[in-house]
């Protein structure tokens, strides 16, 4: 798994392989004139709304344009971005053309796009893939809070009430600031949670591989004790990436052991969830309310049963995107250029072993 160059070029080749404005793309030029940023807006698909990059479905290129298009690509250095978001694309890409170096996968969680492309381990050591890990932090992170809010303050309940037109007797609602949240993946979006979480005066469980210390973040505990830490809180916050490590780590073991009318919330990746055994609880009333923007199959499946819980929020894995995304994006491939023209390690670069 490289992380830079180990020889530093003089100037870097980059081709822009997924929509990106021309705007950004001087942008990119102006913080970093050592890259040569070759595009041709005729063959990539126009976007459709902010951060679309895989464009209008409808595109197609003539067979004299794929063959340009795939010239291009095959002349780089570096990759801004998959080709058409394609993992076939990637692996035609990166065994046509010896040269290329790097790649910068728009997603935060672009690990799973790498491995889908089935590289080999020759390819894999030549070629270093950066995800936009930290681009998405801020907005996933206020999702989470979102939902804890929600939770604690009975959303679904105000809903009904105000659908049914009544006026029942006050009741208490729920104060974040004397809760628990159990933040399980503390990268950049779990520790943006925390950091927000702390602000409101929440105590703040965290998970982590090793004990050194995280900000905003009062208790450490492995995953090997998440059906405790899970039994203690209040809410839950599950920002882990999808890898095979990850598959349903949050499942019955986890949903068995929260309080009645837990709070549970998703935006790492759908994987990580077991929704049989969410539903289940969500059933059973141990989680009270629950905030999803990830699903382990996308679309969400209409027959899912998740759709027709009041006490479910659905987010079609649109907690992430906000208008700045774009420029955030290129603002950070202009940074790593910058840094692997200098001979500097990369920021968020995917580990090929486990691709997170």
């Amino acid at each position: 798994m490289s992380t830079a160059p180990l020889v530093p070029p003089e100037t870097l080749r980059v081709v822009v392989a997924t929509p990106l404005t021309e705007e950004l793309c001087l942008l990119i030029e102006r913080a970093e004139p050592r890259i040569e940023l070759v595009r041709d807006q005729a063959l990539l698909p126009p976007m459709r709304r902010p951060a679309d990059y895989r464009g209008d479905p409808a595109f197609r290129r003539t067979v004299e344009q794929q063959a340009d298009f795939e010239r291009m690509l095959d002349s780089a250095d570096v990759l801004f971005g998959i080709p058409d978001v394609n993992p076939v694309a990637l692996r035609r890409t990166v065994e046509a053309n010896p040269g290329l170096r790097w790649v910068q996968v728009m997603a935060a969680g672009g690990g799973s796009q790498v491995k889908s492309a089935g590289l080999g381990q020759a390819d894999l050591d030549r070629v270093v893939f950066t995800t936009s890990a930290g681009v998405h932090g801020g907005p996933l992170a206020e999702f989470a809070i979102f939902g804890i809010m929600a939770g604690a303050k009975q959303l679904p309940v105000l809903q009904r009430d105000q659908r049914t037109h009544a006026w029942p007797e006050r009741r208490a609602l729920g104060q974040v600031r004397d809760q628990t949240v159990l933040v399980i993946g503390l990268g950049g979006v779990g520790r943006e949670v925390a950091r927000l979480a702390k602000g409101l005066g929440m105590r703040v469980i965290g998970t982590s591989r090793d004990d050194r210390p995280v900000p905003f973040v009062d208790e450490l505990i492995s995953t090997d004790d998440l059906a405790a830490g899970a039994a203690r809180a209040d809410a839950i916050v599950v920002a882990l990436p999808g890898t095979a490590a990850t598959l349903k780590l949050v499942g019955e073991n986890v949903f068995g052991a929260v309080r009645p009318g837990t709070t549970f919330v998703s935006i790492g990746r759908g994987t990580v969830v077991d929704e049989d055994a969410l539903i289940r609880a969500l059933e059973s009333g141990r989680i009270g309310f629950a905030a999803l923007d990830v699903f382990a199959k996308e679309p969400l499946d209409t027959a899912s049963p998740l759709w027709d819980f009041p006490n479910v929020v659905i987010s079609p894995h649109t907690a992430a995107l906000d208008a700045d995304e774009e420029r955030r994006i290129a603002e950070l491939f202009a940074d790593n250029a910058t840094r692997f023209l200098d001979g500097l390690p990369l920021r968020n670069v995917v580990n090929t072993v486990e691709f997170y």
